[in-house]
């Protein structure tokens, strides 16, 4: 086989890959440059909310028209930098609870940036106020919150596009077409995915008292209450009490970018292992060590994650490798490269596409992912184009659903100590009524935990 290099040049003249998937056709993507502007508003302003409103504000016409977060700090800074990116240059309205936020306004567009465990009350009352939905991942906390979305989306006909981006990354766009979809690997029976980012945070801090700036009450919601220490809010992914662990946050984009690639839908079986193997000292108490096993018919997905030690690739620490009779496909972030069978040196690699040139604010945005923004832009013209066209976004809810189960269930087998096997149609656990059980979790008073039948 020839050996190349797929470069930024040659992906951005010559593929049309991304046109294709995300149904922009002829038109291309300057299309969405209309006279229409669509409201826009962002509950959670944070580093990823913000990452995720500026990506769209490069893309389309939109109006911000409000903001929501229960830091007013937070809330204040967001509010100053998204009026000098929106064209307007208006200031958004600043809220701090956002009920009320979609109570004043009539919105095209929410984003929801918020930590984990807001996601689905915030996702459902957004599409019954109306607006289409950009929610980041994972959708929920539990297996029953994700039903509920899903539910919710389809009842009222919205959109709802999860921040899954992998599904629009050029490099890997790329490499399902030419690779996956070619049938280069041949027959697939197993698939590596892994984690080895040392990002659990060895925490170790007192109570102290809530800072004037911060309605602590509200950032919890309906999630247990943890005694505030002064990164709680900031370092919420340390805590299971508000997040899916490191399988929930790091598995959850590897998983789905398989199932994308691969074409894959529940998994047949969910195990899983691990704990807190090396770092006792910390307050944290997601997992710093875990495997777990999604299998399918004649395929088997594992994941590894360690948050200690050396990554066994130094290279590839958060990737996914697919195994197919034929040859290996190694894809992160950051490239791509397809190995075929008995070869030392891949014939075919590309690496992440960089707009900076044509977005050069890029530069100078605090805390930018560089390599994640032309992928979370073509996301957001994907969900532009699901919008427009009445159709399924590329991460539509139903996948982000699927992905984001999965890993709950991965961590409720590790908990559980056996294999589980989940029935979305009856939306019970095989065999298992402890389990079933755990799919739905307490909510705090008073808030209510929303119900599949009833949104």
């Amino acid at each position: 086989m020839h050996k190349f290099n797929i470069n930024r040049r040659s992906f951005l003249k010559n593929s049309t890959s991304f046109l294709a998937y995300t149904t922009l056709g002829a038109q291309g993507l300057d299309s969405f440059y209309d006279e229409k502007v669509r409201r826009v508003g962002l509950i959670g302003s944070g580093w990823y909310g913000k990452s995720d409103l500026f990506r769209l504000i490069q893309v389309a016409n939109v109006e911000v028209v409000a903001l929501c977060d229960v830091d007013q700090q937070m809330l204040d800074h967001a509010a100053e930098l998204v009026s000098k990116r929106q064209k307007s240059g208006k200031v958004p309205q600043k809220y701090r609870d956002y009920r009320e936020m979609l109570a004043d306004h009539e919105f095209d567009i929410i984003l929801i940036g918020t930590p984990d465990h807001w996601h689905a009350l915030q996702a459902i009352d957004a599409i019954k106020a109306g607006a289409h939905v950009f929610l980041q991942k994972p959708i929920s906390v539990d297996v029953k919150e994700g039903e509920a979305i899903l539910a919710a989306a389809r009842k009222y006909n919205k959109v709802v596009q999860i921040g899954t981006q992998r599904r629009s990354t050029p490099h890997l766009v790329e490499a399902k077409k030419k690779i996956v979809d070619a049938g280069l690997l041949g027959k697939v029976s197993h698939v590596d995915m892994c984690c080895y980012y040392h990002m659990r945070g060895n925490i170790k801090r007192d109570p102290q008292p809530v800072p004037d700036y911060l309605d602590y009450e509200l950032w919890t919601g309906p999630a247990p209450m943890r005694p505030y220490n002064g990164s709680v809010h900031r370092r919420w992914r340390a805590y299971m009490e508000y997040c899916n662990g490191i399988v929930g946050d790091m598995c959850v984009h590897m998983f789905d970018a398989t199932r994308w690639m691969l074409d894959l839908g529940w998994p047949k079986k969910i195990s899983s292992t691990g704990g807190i193997y090396v770092q006792k000292e910390s307050l944290a108490n997601t997992t710093d060590t875990q495997h777990a096993v999604f299998e399918y018919e004649d395929l088997n997905c594992i994941w590894n994650h360690r948050t200690w030690g050396n990554a066994p690739d130094p290279a590839y620490p958060w990737s996914y490798i697919i195994y197919g009779e034929n040859g290996s496909l190694k894809a992160s972030v950051q490239k791509f490269e397809f190995y075929p069978t008995g070869s030392k040196e891949p014939t075919m690699s590309m690496d992440w596409v960089n707009e900076s040139e044509k977005y050069p604010e890029d530069l100078t945005e605090e805390g930018i992912e560089l390599f994640a923004a032309s992928a979370m832009r073509n996301h957001m013209l994907d969900f532009i184009s699901a919008i427009d066209h009445e159709g399924r976004p590329v991460a539509d809810i139903e996948q982000g659903h699927i992905s984001t189960a999965s890993c709950i269930l991965a961590n409720m087998s590790c908990e559980l100590e056996r294999p589980l096997i989940y029935d979305h149609k009856t939306q019970k656990v095989t065999g298992d009524d402890e389990a079933t059980r755990l799919l739905e979790r307490p909510y705090r008073e008073p808030w209510v935990h929303p119900d599949p039948d009833q949104v």
